[in-house]
């Protein structure tokens, strides 16, 4: 139905990978919020000069890194002194600057790969650098009615496969709609109602801290990538995706 495509709106709000695609039917641009940690992990890669290919989680995303010549990032369990390149914001700091890297998960990565099949362009948002994002958007003409943009925020899932709408990304989502606020077609009921969730908590970074999905990396020994993920506001760096990777706008 046309309905759930928020109709009407420069600035629409969805959640996961049905939401982005129902968005990107309709959407001039669309934006994926996976804060914990694809899109962290993206815009600290990218803001080093990296390019990044996102890939749906599996193995396959070893032999695709072969085909275009990049290197292959793996779970952050798995990483050796000899290939440190993770889904971890914090190892991406500080790992070799390579120029293409493979960066796979189940959510962000595989939501922006999907996305990119819309032809539209796919901007990877996150605590970081979501006011860059905002004032990119609005700078390039969007958020009218006849150029809207959508802001998926990806959650996380169930073992079952379902989605998990998270706390980290419903924020992440709604620190680039607040700096989407006053666009000419305004923000849907869904798209304000996400906003309402930024204006009710006082304190971001310990929200996300506090979280399930903070918790469960710092209880894993990850914390230093969950205090990369909440410096709110620090980067310029809008990664965009097209050509099948992201890179600086």
């Amino acid at each position: 139905m046309a309905v759930f495509a928020q109709p009407g709106a420069g600035a629409r709000f969805d959640w996961g990978l049905s939401g982005a695609a129902e968005l990107g039917r309709v959407c001039s641009a669309l934006v994926v919020v996976d804060v914990l940690s694809f899109t962290t992990a993206v815009e600290v890669a990218v803001s080093r000069g990296m390019r990044v290919h996102p890939f749906p989680w599996g193995e396959q995303a070893a032999d695709y890194a072969r085909r275009v010549g990049a290197v292959a990032a793996v779970g952050r369990r798995k990483t050796t002194p000899e290939h440190p390149w993770s889904l971890s914001p914090a190892a991406l700091r500080t790992a070799p600057v390579v120029a293409d890297l493979v960066l796979p998960s189940p959510n962000g990565s595989a939501i922006s790969a999907a996305a990119s099949a819309t032809g539209v362009p796919v901007v990877a948002a996150c605590l970081r650098n979501a006011p860059a994002v905002g004032r990119w958007l609005r700078a390039q003409g969007y958020g009218s009615t006849d150029a809207p943009v959508g802001v998926v925020a990806a959650g996380e899932r169930w073992p079952d496969g379902s989605l998990r709408p998270g706390v980290e990304d419903q924020l992440g989502a709604a620190s680039v709609l607040d700096a989407l606020s006053g666009v000419p077609g305004g923000l849907s009921v869904e798209a304000a109602m996400a906003l309402a969730a930024l204006a009710s908590t006082p304190d971001v970074p310990a929200a996300v801290r506090g979280c399930v999905s903070g918790r469960e990396l710092i209880e894993g020994g990850f914390a230093r990538d969950v205090d990369v993920a909440v410096e709110v506001g620090v980067s310029e760096v809008v990664p965009v995706l097209r050509q099948g990777y992201f890179a600086a706008a």
